[in-house]
């Protein structure tokens, strides 16, 4: 009897141990993925974080990751910093201060965006001065000096508030904004011009960043991130219609802007090179009016990408 038991010990040991070798490298056995919340803002470079959570490629790797949307930037920002949030969409502007500012945070992919020039009704572009609405230190100042400076001499105005931006446009007392997509349809929706100038640059200023906690201790799910988001890019390039119905379900925006966004190209997840980092860097830092030093290595964690 005691043989017995111990044949039927031997049997359920050999089984055991068949299906868990089965199960080796599969993704129910890669229990120990950890989670990601990522923080995202209402744009358009969102769309392949998007579609992949609806079309289940973060499933697919066995990678749960939850996404907050959120419509203020000062609350996206101390959520990173209460480590509410593992990694956003944010750009390279904003992480050069939040860097220079001790913020253990860095970019791992460029994301796809698009800004838009808003134009109000009646000003004449052929005059030699525009009078634009801007946040100081970010994107949109930068690129106004990119698409605008060569053509105008620019009196910048700084209100940190799109819808007041919007308003401003629409009253005549300013000229120009530069908004991100889909801010700049829901304006051109009220009436106002929408003007797509092409990037001079070879890469977004749109980066996804991830804190240095996350970097250290969820590597291998940041780099599941990146497989999946890399996917998703694969599809929207053929299936733009589905794309732009996905924005406007996440997003929670006017269904009458489907046809007047104006996506970017999405490309695979990629770094910026040396140079157009320390452009960045050199023009935050005139804009600031003080120096700033640093490397490379201190913004960007290349280990993601292919």
């Amino acid at each position: 009897m005691k043989n017995k038991k111990i044949v039927w010990i031997i049997a359920l040991l050999t089984i055991f141990i068949s299906v868990a070798s089965c199960l080796q490298g599969s993704p129910i056995a890669n229990k120990g993925t950890a989670p990601l919340t990522i923080g995202l803002m209402p744009a358009v470079d969102a769309a392949p974080i998007f579609v992949a959570l609806k079309n289940g490629y973060f499933d697919e790797l066995n990678l749960k990751v939850d996404v907050q949307v959120y419509t203020n930037a000062v609350d996206r920002q101390s959520a990173l910093q209460s480590g509410e949030i593992d990694g956003t969409i944010s750009d390279l502007i904003s992480l050069i201060n939040n860097v220079s500012n001790g913020f253990d945070i860095k970019a791992t992919t460029t994301t796809d965006s698009s800004f838009p020039v808003i134009v109000r009704n009646g000003f004449d572009e052929a005059s030699a001065k525009a009078i634009v609405g801007l946040m100081e230190v970010s994107v949109v100042n930068y690129l106004a000096d990119e698409y605008l400076a060569p053509k105008y001499t620019l009196d910048k105005i700084y209100i940190n508030d799109i819808p007041a931006r919007i308003e401003m446009l629409k009253s005549g007392q300013i000229d120009m904004a530069v908004l991100p997509e889909p801010m700049a349809s829901q304006a051109e929706l009220q009436g106002l011009k929408k003007v797509v100038y092409e990037n001079k640059d070879s890469y977004s200023l749109a980066m996804m960043a991830f804190t240095g906690k996350a970097l250290n201790e969820k590597s291998d799910s940041i780099l599941l991130f990146h497989k999946a988001y890399n996917k998703a890019v694969d599809f929207i390039n053929g299936n733009e219609s589905f794309t732009r119905d996905t924005l406007i379900e996440k997003l929670n925006i006017n269904p009458d802007t489907k046809d007047l966004i104006a996506l970017p190209i999405y490309k695979h997840a990629q770094v910026p090179d040396d140079a157009f980092v320390q452009k960045v860097i050199d023009w935050t830092s005139n804009t600031l009016g003080q120096k700033i030093d640093l490397t490379y290595e201190q913004l960007i964690d290349t280990r993601f990408v292919q």
